[in-house]
């Protein structure tokens, strides 16, 4: 059986195609990835650009096996999605007080109780703790004697025009969704430990459009946000500070960026040293570029849409009391990771220890169990850290093939059908 992981992001789309084996193994098969259209901060902003760039990826995907388009799992971000702090409490229905799963479904429903508008809807329910008779920390209450059941929740919504929006798009270029995931729960699939989610950590992604944030402490998912901006909005500030076009802006970034204004080249920055370096004669793409900027110009600029975004983290920290207060630290993620020096701004920002996280297959305390085949080329591929989301679905896949024995079969506008709509982290 096939199974798809679909990542549509502001600036690619990346697939990655995987097959269950007889013997339990997950054999990673291909990867797959283009540039994105159609698409803003998580958000579609014009149809017929995102149907031709998932249309190419189909394709794609289609030359390796055409079973490979009807189990697709696809990742939900955006700064869209929100979530929210929810508790439910119900009786025990048996008169013996046996705990059945009905009343796990009753209690996990009543937690879902909040109030939406027409426009929202629920993602995911995560289960942080079960309650019994005022006994927490319960993890499965399944088959357990008590009167009252209670739950404590982290309840995720999206925005639903959008969700249906891909949903449409998916099927009528024949494709079936399986499963819909909220990205920073994959890319802490593929990142974090047992041990970092038990001490307590940050996982913070920095994409294209849009920065997204998850906490855990206990095992427990503690938090999630998103926020508006991300490493585009690095690139608009370098092409206005610098007055230089956004091609320009972004061969900038990326061959002479540094997050620490402290740590960035003082020497100046010609355009000949720009073809040096990079190997491209930029008036090719910006005949009117005549700036001579130092590094500590660039790095100004980056540091502060930088500092902005790690404030925001930070905030969300403090609402929930945990600014400089996660033992594991600070873990980083996406393609913004590259600049130099960014690990020392979050340190420096979050007061946290910091590090670069990468999605390492390899390591058992990472993917448990779990035995993959991968190919060197696909490896390679995936061993940085802008793929931990797509690899994340798929592991996120293989988890639920393994909690269920099969892939759950979805209709067109399911509420997903409650597919990942409750598990534990």
């Amino acid at each position: 059986m096939y199974f798809t992981a679909l990542d549509i992001g502001s600036f690619q789309i990346k697939a990655l195609v995987a097959e269950t084996k007889k013997n339990g193994q997950w054999s990673i098969l291909r990867f797959f990835q283009i540039p994105s259209r159609g698409l803003k901060k998580g958000e579609i902003i014009d149809a017929e650009e995102i149907v031709s760039s998932l249309k190419e990826i189909f394709e794609k995907i289609k030359s390796l096996d055409k079973s490979a388009l009807k189990n697709i799992f696809v990742g939900v971000g955006g700064a869209n999605v929100k979530a929210r702090n929810s508790k439910g409490i119900v009786a025990v229905s048996r008169a013996d007080n046996e705990i059945s799963q009905d009343d796990i479904d009753r209690v996990i429903k009543a937690s879902q109780a909040i109030k939406l508008s027409s426009n929202r809807m629920i993602l995911h329910t995560v289960t942080r703790e079960f309650i019994i008779d005022g006994v927490p920390d319960i993890r499965d209450p399944l088959g357990m004697n008590g009167t009252r059941l209670e739950v404590d929740s982290l309840v995720i919504d999206a925005f639903s025009p959008n969700i249906k929006s891909i949903l449409n798009i998916v099927e009528s270029l024949g494709g079936s969704v399986a499963g819909l995931i909220y990205n920073p729960l994959a890319a802490s699939r593929a990142i974090l430990t047992k041990n970092q989610k038990d001490l307590g950590v940050v996982l913070i992604d920095i994409g294209f459009g849009a920065t997204t944030m998850s906490v855990y402490e206990d095992g427990k998912l503690l938090h999630a946000a998103g926020f508006p901006v991300g490493s585009a909005n690095i690139t608009n500030d370098l092409a206005i500070g610098l007055k230089c076009s956004i091609k320009a802006a972004e061969l900038i970034k990326i061959f002479f960026g540094c997050a620490k204004t402290s740590e960035a080249l003082k020497e100046k920055i010609t355009p000949e040293i720009i073809k040096k370096k990079s190997g491209v004669n930029i008036y090719e793409f910006d005949k009117h570029f005549k700036s001579i900027f130092s590094g500590r110009d660039i790095a100004h600029i980056i540091e502060s849409r930088l500092t902005e975004i790690f404030e925001f983290v930070n905030n969300e920290l403090k609402v929930i009391g945990k600014s400089g207060r996660l033992p594991a630290g600070a873990i980083i993620c996406g393609g913004a990771v590259k600049m130099p020096n960014i690990v020392d701004l979050v340190k420096d920002e979050l007061k946290l220890t910091a590090d670069i996280g990468f999605p390492i297959i390899t390591n058992e305390e990472r993917i448990g169990e779990l035995e993959i085949l991968l190919n060197d080329d696909v490896g390679n591929d995936i061993s940085h850290s802008e793929f931990s989301v797509v690899l994340g679905l798929s592991l996120m896949a293989y988890d639920q093939y393994v909690k269920t024995g099969e892939m759950p079969k979805t209709d067109k506008f399911s509420s997903i059908k409650k597919i990942f709509k409750y598990f534990l982290p």
